[in-house]
């Protein structure tokens, strides 16, 4: 990351150089957006993208429109990184499918997660589908979606329950649902496509940059106790190494061959730098389904797996720029 670092300095330095050269006296101390053409990027996606849990920082948003960015999500860290070169949009939001993302409006539900929790401002009106925000000026598209669409949320709450069931043997959760996963991972295949065709529509000149998902789940699962809920509750080792190569991963391989189809999209690769920092790692960039002393997470990057995202999503952003 050293390299990426020292480009990053090169261009802050270039872009305040050329601030310095056209921006007028009585201008000298206003923000870089002032001084130098920023490239318009928006940022779209789910709850991996918009932070939503406390561990990831403050919902910001006010009023709230119950996507929950957050103010450590890594949209945020890339704005106060390059604010200077990026005008970012953020349109992310908790929750989101790949239709929502393309064409479909969304009904947030902030952090009304019953029985869990209560949210005393659920219902919350429908936002529009986050490609409203793309438009012919948009100039770099991040995305990171896929597994609402695939029922992720899902897997782990069956997982759980189905582990309890079981006093935590066997592979109860993969021999439910494993028949379904081949024809979920088409359906996001075939709505990833979808997706992207109708981005570069409206932003015919954009850079679309498909984010993937971090490790979430160790190699070695029997890191993850049994029964620990800051980890993944009673979802059973079998079904954890199930969940692992047979869901997750090919989540990731799914939203990365959709990505090599578009000249004008490519991928990055989040689950590789975050190899050791899964939910059941003593140095974790992801939370379980609780963080402590209460709070709920249920499987989310907290602020140190956004900062990692914002790593690589930053130079793969300035890539862009060359």
């Amino acid at each position: 990351m050293s390299r990426f670092r020292t480009r990053l300095a090169l261009l802050g330095s270039a872009a305040a150089l050329a601030a310095g050269a056209v921006v007028p006296a009585q201008f000298a101390g206003a923000h870089p957006a002032a001084a130098a053409e920023q490239q318009q990027w928006i940022a779209l996606g789910d709850s991996y993208t918009a932070g939503v849990i406390r561990a990831a920082g403050d919902t910001f948003e006010v009023p709230r429109d119950g996507c929950e960015r957050t103010d450590r999500s890594y949209p945020q860290v890339i704005d106060r990184d390059l604010g200077g070169l990026f005008d970012l949009t953020n349109v992310s939001c908790g929750a989101a499918t790949i239709a929502n993302v393309t064409d479909t409006p969304q009904n947030p539900i902030g952090r009304h997660l019953p029985p869990f929790s209560e949210d005393p401002d659920y219902p919350f009106p429908a936002v529009p589908p986050q490609s409203e925000a793309v438009g012919a000026d948009t100039n770099v598209i991040t995305v990171g979606v896929g597994g609402n669409t695939l029922g992720f949320d899902e897997f782990l709450t069956k997982c759980m329950q189905l582990g309890g069931e079981n006093d935590g043997k066997g592979t109860p959760c993969k021999d439910a649902l494993g028949a379904d996963v081949p024809s979920r991972l088409t359906t996001v295949r075939d709505e990833y496509d979808r997706m992207l065709t109708v981005l570069h529509e409206r932003a015919p000149k954009a850079k679309i940059l498909a984010v993937g998902y971090p490790t979430v789940i160790p190699n070695d699962t029997s890191k993850c106790g049994y029964g620990d809920l800051t980890k993944f509750g009673t979802i059973t080792q079998g079904d954890l190494a199930w969940l692992r190569t047979d869901v997750l991963e090919p989540l990731n391989k799914t939203i990365e061959d959709s990505t090599g189809t578009q000249d004008a999209a490519s991928y990055v690769d989040l689950y590789t730098s975050s190899q050791k920092h899964s939910v059941c790692d003593d140095a974790k960039w992801v939370e379980g389904f609780v963080t402590l002393p209460d709070q709920l997470s249920f499987v989310h990057p907290n602020a140190l797996g956004h900062r990692n995202a914002a790593d690589h999503v930053e130079e793969a952003m300035l890539n862009t720029l060359s």
